[in-house]
């Protein structure tokens, strides 16, 4: 069966795939500093010449740590995205990812407040992405006789086994000098879970109206 056109998918990978030269035009450290995700400026520190705090969850996605990075999200992206655009819509694939960068963002500043490390990358938003495309084609592992129990038995368990996969991520790269933003990935994929039935009933609950 083909699929239709992906647009959204395909214009937020491009945007990324774009901005990523473009910000290597300037150190990588300033860069980041400047329009990477720094909790500490959620706290209220300021950095002279930054984008201003409440936008840095977005400019955060375009920028990344080297092509190989770049490319692991462009392709997770890619992949899902093209996959759950039909079934969310384009606007559904911009919100889901919009929210993900924000839910990623507050949950790494939950986790680190005063932490002055920039966060860079779309991880945190594909993540939400990833949610999705997880409660649309994943195989469900609990079934109960109460199908909303089951939805959201079936939401908790992706859920754990997220947290579970990040957390052993994180041990694993602990002593490698490689930094992941354990807990903005765990918020972009909580969000993405949250916000796939409300898309789904939000886009087909308005087509079936007109």
């Amino acid at each position: 069966m083909k699929l239709p056109p992906a647009r959204a998918t395909v214009a937020i990978a491009g945007l990324t795939a774009v901005a990523y030269p473009i910000s290597t035009l300037a150190s990588p450290g300033l860069i980041a500093l400047l329009a990477g995700l720094v909790p500490a400026r959620l706290s209220g520190v300021e950095v002279p010449g930054a984008v201003p705090a409440w936008l840095t969850p977005l400019t955060a996605t375009l920028l990344h740590g080297g092509v190989v990075h770049l490319a692991m999200n462009l392709l997770m992206l890619g992949f899902c995205g093209r996959l759950i655009e039909p079934a969310v819509g384009a606007r559904g694939v911009v919100l889901l990812y919009v929210v993900g960068a924000y839910a990623a963002g507050a949950a790494q500043w939950a986790w680190s407040p005063f932490d002055m490390t920039p966060m860079v990358g779309a991880s945190g938003a594909i993540s939400a992405v990833l949610a999705t495309y997880a409660l649309l084609y994943g195989e469900r592992r609990l079934t109960l006789r109460n199908a909303g129990l089951t939805r959201w038995a079936n939401v908790a368990w992706l859920a754990a086994a997220w947290i579970g996969i990040n957390l052993l991520v994180g041990v694993a790269t602990r002593d490698s000098g490689m930094s992941v933003a354990v807990p903005a990935h765990i918020g972009g994929f909580v969000a993405g879970l949250l916000l796939t039935r409300p898309l789904l009933s939000w886009r087909f609950g308005r087509t079936r109206r007109h």
